[in-house]
C-alpha cells in the first residue's frame, strides 16, 4: 500500500472511465502527478505496441481487432509493476464486458461523466478520435450516451464535469476518492 501527498493509501490502480472528450487523460495525468503515482494512457501504450495510432488501427483492422489489442494491453498494464498507477482508457475500453470485469474487480474505476455539450465542445476540431472522423459528431455522441452511461454508471465512483478548470475537476476527483475509501473503512 501506498500513501502519499493526498493521504490516500491504494493498493490498486485508480483507472478512468467515460466517453472521449470527458477528460480521462488531463485529469488522470494531473491525478497521478498529485498522488505521486505513475500514469499511463492505454491508447498511447496500444499505439507503442501496434506502431501506429488509433486512428490508423482502427482504418486498417477495424474496431472489434482494436478492442482485443485494448484488452491485452490494459491486462498487461494491471500485471505491470507498480501496482498503483492512473490509468487513462478509451472510450470504449469500460464497454467491453472483460475489461469492465478486469477493472471493476482489480481497480479503483473514476467515471468523468460529461454531458452532450462539452463532450462536443471538447472533441470538435480533434483529428485522434476514428469514430468522429467525417461525421456529426453531436449525433454520434448523444447516441453513444444513450448506449453507454448505463455501462459507466457501474464504475465505483462518479465524478460529475463541467465546463471548468482542471483543477477544481481534479479537486472534485480527489474529494471523490477520499470519500469512496473512507465509506470503505466504515463499511470494512
Amino acid at each position: 500500500m501506498k500513501e502519499n501527498k493526498e493521504n490516500i493509501v491504494l493498493d490498486k490502480p485508480i483507472v478512468m472511465v467515460g466517453l472521449m472528450g470527458a477528460g480521462k487523460t488531463s485529469v488522470g495525468r494531473a491525478l497521478a502527478r498529485r498522488l505521486g503515482i505513475p500514469f499511463v494512457d492505454s491508447d498511447k501504450e496500444i499505439e507503442a505496441a501496434a506502431g501506429c495510432s488509433v486512428v490508423d488501427i482502427f482504418a486498417m483492422y477495424g474496431e472489434d481487432e482494436f478492442r482485443r489489442a485494448e484488452q491485452r494491453i490494459i491486462a498487461r498494464l494491471f500485471d505491470t509493476p507498480p501496482v498503483t498507477k492512473v490509468i487513462s482508457t478509451g472510450e470504449g475500453a469500460f464497454i467491453t464486458p472483460a475489461v469492465r470485469e478486469m477493472v471493476l474487480g482489480r481497480a479503483l474505476s473514476v467515471w468523468l461523466r460529461a454531458d452532450l455539450d462539452l463532450l462536443v465542445k471538447r472533441t470538435n476540431f480533434r483529428d485522434t478520435r476514428p469514430q468522429l472522423l467525417h461525421a456529426d459528431s453531436r449525433k454520434i455522441l448523444g447516441q453513444l450516451i444513450q448506449e453507454r452511461y448505463d455501462i459507466y454508471a457501474m464504475a465505483d465512483i462518479t465524478v460529475e464535469t463541467q465546463d471548468e478548470s482542471l483543477r477544481k475537476t481534479l479537486d472534485k476527483v480527489v474529494d471523490a476518492i477520499k470519500n469512496y475509501i473512507k465509506k470503505g473503512q466504515k463499511n470494512g
